[in-house]
């Protein structure tokens, strides 16, 4: 399993979540907590918005996150009203074109997790993606597909509807080939303006997922003398620091909304 982290709120430094917590983004590529694997070591990611462009920054790269001489070093330049990083334990090739997040026009897309036997059903689930959205397609992941059939399914009008109607094709599919092995995610998506982040199994272990409870979380995880709002809202794999209170957990099946004005959580309207 991968790990990944999101924010939105009044403009921070990459660093002060990427780097600096106690167990920030780039400790978890060496020693996560929550994950199946320990070392997150296949290539990672950041991706992130600025008033300059509608359009959001990507830098990618296949070398662990603690062996890239330029990740602390952009992360330190680089300031954000929204961004997100995501490092990567690979289930298909180490590739930057396979590395998260995954950009198209101004939407911004991170997995974790796995579509159980995704080889077995991939071409079946690519061929219901729009093909214009599949033009632009670059990777082989269950993730990139996952995206396509986010956006295929109205992701612009309705981001809730679209990650329930995706999950809904992923599952006809599993059905139709009998496929056995689970289907397990979160996924964090932005556009700019808002960030979604849902979570969802189907069975009963899924990846981890959690939010900020408050004011007192966000400080806590960027450090007592950051000026933060609190409107501000970090989602994250796993907590970056080991205050329990800081931290929400987002149940499965559900969705979190954060706004400048706030977050909120709803469950899936769906059944599956």
């Amino acid at each position: 399993m991968c790990r990944w982290i999101a924010y939105l709120g009044p403009a921070l430094r990459l660093d002060s979540l990427l780097v600096q917590p106690s167990h920030s983004l780039l400790m978890q590529s060496k020693h996560a907590l929550e994950s199946t694997y320990a070392i997150n070591a296949d290539g990672f990611g950041v991706g992130w918005y600025t008033s300059e462009s509608e359009r959001p920054g990507l830098y990618h790269e296949t070398r662990p996150a603690w062996n890239d001489e330029n990740l602390k070093s952009l992360a330190s330049h680089l300031s954000s009203h929204m961004f997100m990083a995501h490092i990567r334990a690979a289930t298909s090739v180490v590739s930057r074109s396979n590395c998260h997040p995954f950009a198209h026009d101004k939407w911004l897309f991170q997995h974790n997790g796995v579509i159980g036997g995704f080889d077995r059903i991939r071409q079946h689930l690519d061929c219901q993606i729009d093909d214009s959205i599949y033009a632009r397609k670059r990777g082989n992941t269950d993730s990139e597909t996952m995206f396509g059939l986010c956006l295929t399914e109205g992701l612009k009008e309705d981001v809730p509807g679209a990650i329930e109607r995706m999950i809904g094709r992923v599952e006809a599919a599993r059905r139709q080939f009998n496929i056995e092995e689970a289907f397990r995610m979160t996924v964090a998506i932005a556009d700019g303006h808002q960030l979604w982040a849902a979570r969802y199994q189907s069975d009963g272990d899924g990846p981890s997922l959690y939010h900020t409870a408050d004011h007192s979380g966000v400080a806590g995880a960027v450090g007592v003398d950051a000026q933060i709002e609190s409107e501000a809202t970090i989602v994250v794999s796993e907590p970056l620091d080991e205050v329990s209170n800081h931290w929400v957990e987002v149940p499965t099946r559900s969705v979190l909304i954060a706004s400048a004005s706030g977050a909120t959580l709803q469950p899936f309207k769906t059944a599956f």
